[in-house]
């Protein structure tokens, strides 16, 4: 057996199948950096709480509480650790693959819905009353919607006062916060300083607003800032972030996924492999943005460089959760490595490429839009196909940022759009209007924390829209990390490399998207050409 297949079966059997105190212990004692986020620990005689990767000394075990969220170690009234900050970790990948009320409010809250929205709104969504959000948030997590999206405003806060030079009034409000007091009680409350000694601390640090060099290697935390233009030609700070991930990250691949199907207009990849930047505009609730995120290795490895340009800084947030999924970054590659790699066909794939991720999406009605566009056609096609339709339809910036030039057309101004500019079939022209109108009408919902078997059922419905496209959608719109697509022509020449069958594909849950993109990656190693309505390199 290979060192990679052994230390693949060593580990614990996955990220949640630590569920007892005294395994999350024995977690803490060994530093282990795959349970950062899944899980978190406060030290009563010190009042602080730690991920389980913190590299100071282990307390004794009797002075250890656990907690699922860092909202429930703040409402115990623990502070976060200066030392391992732990409100930097990477998601929990538990948000992803559960589909039940909780994942699917995890999910929303990140993307900022309480912020925006009030607990009603995000109740609204999933269809519950609030009371009945509060009560199963709470009984499973320790803490409530508020309690959660406060945990989050708070780090947004802190990323604010590090890295940029804003005034601390205008970084309550950035944050989500709804008064300056309330900002101010918030920050002494979860570090233990005010708003001022907190960026002071960072100055001094080396990593502050100033922008001189930051942080430890490997903190996953974020590192400096400087001034820049916002998408919208309006001066605002630019954000640089660490954005961190678990275990192995195969950027490469991610990078090359993402330059193959790179939209002129919307995104662009500059620079050589290895040392590549991937570009593109978002449109966030409150404005516009442009994010740029680099594959080179990050020193101490751990965290992916991200500089975010807003145009307004209450999207700082939503902003980062929507990259996070773009890049996969909240996935559990041991948990995926442990159970794929028990199956003789897929454990070659997984040990020639560790850390191959599923990729996302930054605008789930955008995907929905290139799916359809990428039916029947090779990727290179869909590629035109979409610039096309972004010259076209899409709203320009007020500035170009670079080769950066729209936003890309929102589902209503495709909805009764007709589509001449595109070259296509009337068929699938018909079909993108279909889907867009399904959009605009709320039909089919692609939010985060969207019912994922609904939504695939709703699509199914529309005319034009077949397994493949469904499945597409699902996956990388909703981040679904357990969708397979036998009909697909890229999976089938994976599936013959690798020697696996079809029929085996139910064992590989709840991690299918992994083993999915396994079998694509060998077939473009392969130089297979999967170019048919089905092929995964079209959309």
């Amino acid at each position: 057996m290979s060192h990679f297949r052994w230390l693949a079966r060593a580990a614990p059997s996955h990220t949640g199948g630590v569920t007892t105190d005294e395994s999350r212990y024995e977690a803490v004692r060994s530093r282990d950096a795959r349970f950062d986020g899944v899980f978190f620990l406060g030290v009563r005689t010190t009042g602080i709480y730690c991920r389980p990767s913190c590299p100071a000394v282990t307390p004794k075990r009797e002075n250890v509480r656990f907690y699922p969220t860092a909202a429930a170690a703040q409402g115990a009234g623990f502070r976060a650790c200066r030392r391992c900050r732990p409100d930097a970790v990477p998601g929990s990948a538990e948000w992803n693959v559960r589909a039940d009320l909780v994942g699917r409010a995890m999910r929303m809250i990140s993307d900022g819905v309480v912020d925006r929205e009030g607990v009603a709104g995000l109740a609204a969504r999933l269809g519950y009353s609030p009371r009945q959000v509060q009560r199963q948030l709470t009984a499973e997590l320790g803490a409530g919607p508020v309690a959660l999206a406060r945990a989050q405003r708070a780090h947004t806060a802190r990323v604010l006062l590090q890295t940029t030079g804003l005034p601390v009034t205008e970084i309550a409000f950035a944050a989500g916060f709804a008064s300056v007091r309330q900002f101010n009680d918030t920050v002494r409350e979860v570090y233990a300083r005010t708003p001022s000694a907190l960026r002071a601390a960072s100055v001094r640090g080396g990593h502050g607003p100033a922008g001189r060099p930051a942080a430890r290697a490997g903190t996953a935390r974020a590192d400096t800032a400087r001034a820049d233009t916002a998408p919208d030609g309006g001066p605002v700070s630019g954000v640089t972030l660490r954005l961190a991930y678990r275990g192995d990250y195969a950027a490469a691949q991610m990078f090359g996924f993402l330059e193959r199907r790179a939209v002129p207009g919307v995104e662009e990849v500059r620079g050589q492999p290895g040392g590549r930047t991937y570009r593109r505009t978002l449109d966030l609730p409150y404005g516009t943005g442009v994010a740029e995120v680099d594959e080179s290795p990050a020193r101490g490895g751990g965290w992916l460089a991200c500089r975010l340009h807003l145009g307004d800084l209450r999207d700082l947030t939503t902003a980062v959760q929507r990259i996070r999924r773009l890049f996969d970054l909240d996935a559990d590659p041991f948990a995926v490595t442990e159970h794929l790699s028990r199956y003789e066909t897929l454990a070659p794939l997984l040990e020639r490429t560790p850390g191959l991720r599923s990729p996302g999406a930054a605008d789930a009605h955008e995907l929905a839009a290139r799916a359809v566009l990428g039916q029947q056609v090779t990727v290179g096609a869909a590629r035109t196909l979409t610039g096309r339709l972004v010259q076209a339809y899409g709203k320009p910036l007020a500035a170009p940022s670079g080769a950066l030039t729209h936003l890309f057309p929102e589902p209503g101004a495709l909805a009764e759009a007709p589509l001449g500019e595109l070259g296509m079939p009337e068929s699938r022209r018909r079909t993108l209007r279909t889907v867009a109108a399904a959009l605009a009408d709320g039909t089919v919902v692609l939010d985060p924390g969207a019912d994922r078997d609904a939504t695939e059922r709703a699509l199914l419905a529309l005319p034009g829209i077949g397994p493949w496209t469904a499945g597409y959608m699902r996956m990388r719109a909703l981040g679904d990390p357990d969708v397979f697509l036998p009909g697909d022509v890229g999976v089938r020449h994976g599936l013959a490399l690798a020697g696996a069958d079809p029929t085996q594909a139910d064992h590989w849950r709840p991690w299918r998207s992994y083993a999915l993109h396994h079998l694509w990656h060998a077939t473009t190693q392969a130089g297979a050409d999967g170019s048919s309505q089905r092929a995964p390199r079209a959309a």
